[in-house]
């Protein structure tokens, strides 16, 4: 089977697989590996193995757009990385074996070019793994889906070129029309490997909690994650990342599609039981139902907040969790805050919370402890520019102060 060039046997068996992207990065290693070292400087080289991550665990990017990234690091080397791609790709079949067979080279002698423990390393192995594992004509539908990679790559840098020679009011006006164009240039048009996969949730779900107007739009990030469900349906961070992206803009019916499908898929696919025994689908529904609560409380369902409230107390006792009892036991509070007890409510969480070791506020920690911890709060809340954070540190701390009696 192949699909956007990808050519694989068993979508979810395979958690890597050879693209014609991945044969162009492969072209990169084997051309660093060659080169020596007088002929690129240290700062070049330095570029290059910062360039290298992201390319190895990106999704899969436009030849013109991997040529120039190179160019940007070392233009010398762009050019050779060009020339090795287009002898293969019009070349025969044959040129792409040998090349396959001798990246096995980088693993002999005493002294060999790639640790095989190291990312590289690993990366080399898994493409020479899948790439002996293809029969014949996955071999060849490879070898014409690199030719292709690379017509639409030559075709790409010819307009590129053209479009340098018209003037800057024009060129001004096709960027504002190619914005979503860019955007698009991260997309996973194809089925990502699982490692790609993780990579991409975890930088988005990371960019979503420390900056958010780094991460890309919500109807960008949900097309991203609807293209990557398509072809695993079962990726359970996959709807996590859509139930949080949901949130942002305050959509009650598809946050709640999501985080239910997220602990559904959990627990079908036995990631929770693997990691907690056989407790796992226990911890799973009774935090599903947490969640559910919060989530509930935040749209300002209270009822229905409130039912989801008492199955995770119900879980929890039944499991003896007293972690879990202590945050239903401070949403109880935020959902009964006009009641007469809830004052109460709100003592009994703290003790409790001590006693465990929950972040609390009220800790039990002297005053210059407490505000030495926010200070060193603050600080991180203006590296990263988060906003929202330092608005509530700030009303946090007027609060303190006035429990103290500063008013």
């Amino acid at each position: 089977m192949m699909t956007n060039g990808v050519v694989h046997a068993n979508l979810f068996g395979i958690k890597d697989w050879v693209t014609p992207y991945k044969i162009a990065v492969l072209v990169l290693l084997n051309e660093m590996g060659r080169t020596g070292e007088g002929a690129v400087s240290l700062v070049e080289r330095r570029k290059l193995n910062q360039l290298l991550l992201p390319l190895l665990q990106g999704p899969d990017i436009t030849l013109s757009k991997l040529y120039k990234l190179i160019e940007e690091s070392c233009p010398q080397l762009a050019n050779s990385v060009q020339i090795r791609i287009k002898l293969m790709a019009e070349g025969e079949l044959k040129d792409m074996e040998q090349f396959f067979d001798d990246l096995s080279d980088s693993f002999s002698g005493t002294e060999p070019e790639v640790h095989k423990t190291s990312v590289v390393g690993l990366f080399l192995r898994h493409m020479i793994l899948a790439y002996s594992k293809l029969s014949f004509s996955q071999v060849f539908k490879l070898y014409t889906a690199l030719q292709q990679y690379f017509q639409n790559g030559e075709k790409k840098s010819v307009e590129d070129a053209d479009m340098d020679r018209e003037d800057a009011e024009r060129q001004m006006e096709k960027e504002e029309l190619d914005v979503s164009v860019r955007e698009e240039e991260v997309s996973c048009s194809g089925p990502l490997s699982q490692k790609q996969a993780e990579f991409f949730l975890s930088q988005q779900a990371a960019l979503l909690k420390n900056d958010e107007t780094k991460a890309l739009t919500p109807a960008s990030l949900q097309k991203e994650l609807n293209n990557l469900l398509k072809f695993n349906p079962d990726f359970a961070e996959a709807h996590y990342l859509s139930y949080l992206n949901n949130l942002r803009v305050q959509d009650v019916f598809s946050s709640t599609h999501s985080l239910l499908h997220y602990f559904d898929r959990l627990i079908l696919t036995g990631a929770e039981g693997k990691s907690n025994g056989e407790e796992g689908y226990g911890r799973s529904l009774r935090y599903a139902a947490l969640n559910l609560a919060a989530l509930h409380c935040r749209f300002g369902h209270y009822q229905q907040a409130e039912l989801a409230l008492q199955e995770a107390i119900r879980i929890a006792q039944e499991s003896n969790d007293h972690v879990c009892l202590q945050h239903c036991l401070s949403w109880l509070y935020v959902l009964g805050q006009k009641r007469a007890d809830s004052y109460v409510l709100l003592e009994h969480s703290v003790k409790k919370a001590v006693h465990f070791g929950l972040p609390r506020a009220f800790a039990g920690k002297t005053a210059n402890k407490l505000m030495d911890a926010l200070k060193d709060s603050d600080l991180l809340h203006w590296k990263h520019s988060l906003s929202e954070l330092i608005d509530i540190s700030i009303a946090q701390k007027t609060a303190i102060w006035r429990l103290y009696g500063r008013r």
